[in-house]
């Protein structure tokens, strides 16, 4: 265990210029602890470790011929800040560890890939992650009226991986279920004034003025906001004119614009070159005027890659 956490904290600082936090090493050591009923119980759930874990049960594994290996596991919406760890079952949920600086992880994040939504940053740690994940579906066998062997087996696995888990982390929550969700999975969020509402509703870690005006992380409509983001990316000439804005704020040594429509652009871009591109252009200038050259390489890889047909490139050392 502490020869691959060595290799593979060297390789993901030299490849991708992150430091990998210490949660993600104890969501290792939990996995590779399991034994047969708690991994069946995993599976049940759809949960299979990913991208950067790949790295750690293979830390010499490389990329195909004439791909970035830093777009291994990531998804074409994923911000340059995901780092994705997890794979969560139904509809393209994924987990990334969350690097809102470029250099150190400040959470997890998580989405669908194929339904609506924007991203969730509840979770602190990686098995703060999977606990809520098992508690939900926990409360969904207990809304089950099917086969009751089926959800007594389905149960006692969940009951034998929460056990095992909270050895880890969360072992002072005593709530499960729906009970669990609601204290610790869907309370409302703060407002954060350090951070300026996204499209991705991630929110950026960036000080200073937008041309919208944006108010702080978790202080906008989100509904009201998508609805005219979309609305106005539809309007290619609008969307030049303030790429142009962007550029002049940050050139002039404000570089939030830039950040913020750069993530609503990547985000949004939907396979349009245009946008794709200005997307592209912003996050570079946003990530290099902050000194955030990790993400900066990050984006790059990740736009001359978006369309790639799949997220897995590595190829085993052996």
């Amino acid at each position: 265990m502490v020869e691959a956490r060595t290799d593979v904290e060297e390789r993901v600082r030299r490849d991708w210029g992150l430091t990998l936090p210490g949660s993600f090493f104890r969501l290792m050591e939990f996995l590779g602890r399991l034994g047969p009923v708690e991994r069946r119980a995993l599976a049940d759930m759809g949960v299979s470790p990913c991208g950067v874990a790949d790295v750690y049960d293979d830390p010499g594994a490389r990329p195909r011929e004439g791909v970035d290996v830093r777009v291994h596991g990531r998804y074409y919406r994923d911000p340059p800040e995901f780092l994705t760890f997890l794979h969560g079952g139904s509809d393209g949920l994924h987990y990334g560890l969350w690097f809102d600086d470029g250099r150190t992880c400040d959470g997890v994040a998580s989405y669908y890939t194929n339904d609506g939504g924007g991203i969730d940053r509840r979770a602190g740690t990686p098995l703060e992650a999977v606990r809520a994940l098992l508690e939900r579906h926990w409360q969904d066998l207990a809304d089950d009226d099917g086969d009751e062997e089926y959800v007594a087996g389905r149960r006692s696995g969940l009951e034998a991986l929460r056990l095992a888990l909270t050895g880890f982390e969360t072992g002072d929550r005593a709530e499960v279920g729906i009970a669990y969700s609601r204290i610790h999975d869907v309370a409302a969020l703060p407002v954060e004034p350090g951070r300026i509402t996204t499209l991705d509703g991630a929110g950026a870690l960036v000080a200073g003025g937008t041309a919208l005006d944006r108010p702080p992380h978790n202080g906008a409509d989100e509904y009201a906001f998508a609805t005219f983001m979309y609305g106005f990316f539809g309007d290619h000439a609008a969307v030049e004119r303030s790429v142009e804005e962007a550029r002049r704020r940050c050139a002039a040594g404000d570089p939030a614009e830039a950040l913020v429509l750069g993530r609503d652009l990547h985000w949004a871009s939907g396979g349009e070159p245009v946008l794709e591109e200005f997307a592209r252009e912003l996050l570079a200038a946003a990530y290099g005027a902050l000194d955030r050259p990790a993400l900066a390489g990050i984006a790059a890889a990740h736009h001359r890659h978006r369309e790639l047909p799949r997220v897995d490139v590595l190829l085993p050392s052996g």
